[in-house]
């Protein structure tokens, strides 16, 4: 989990972001979590695909939730801008922080997760561009 600065308040969330030009889906969850807690992580399966409509801007929200294994920890590294922190925390833990949770993805995916979804890798079909580097 991680600890975030979104619009003067202090929320909750799985590590998250966006794509960059020319990434995949998969190397962009691991870029995050790099990013956003200083850990290195192997993507090992797609847990779910989640749709929303955001309370706090109002577009839609397209969540891919997908496992890892943590293979190394930078703890000096700077994280990205508005995280305070990296966290380990229980479900129990997670659902206490109610509505400082960022949204009620984080843990519907955690959810999907502990109820044994796994989908594979090769579910999801990356072609790249003929300008991708």
């Amino acid at each position: 989990m991680v600890e975030e600065e979104v619009n003067g308040r202090l929320a909750y969330n799985q590590p998250a972001g966006h794509l960059d030009d020319g990434e995949s889906l998969v190397a962009a969850a691991a870029r995050e979590t790099l990013e956003e807690t200083g850990w290195t992580v192997e993507i090992t399966t797609l847990v779910g695909v989640h749709q929303w409509r955001s309370t706090e801007h109002g577009e839609a929200v397209m969540r891919f939730s997908f496992a890892a294994r943590a293979l190394s920890h930078e703890p000096a590294r700077p994280l990205d801008d508005g995280i305070r922190q990296a966290l380990w925390l229980t479900r129990d833990e997670i659902e206490a922080l109610g509505d400082r949770l960022r949204s009620p993805l984080v843990l519907l995916s955690i959810d999907a997760w502990l109820a044994g979804s796994r989908l594979p890798l090769d579910t999801l079909r990356w072609i790249p561009g003929p300008d991708t580097p």
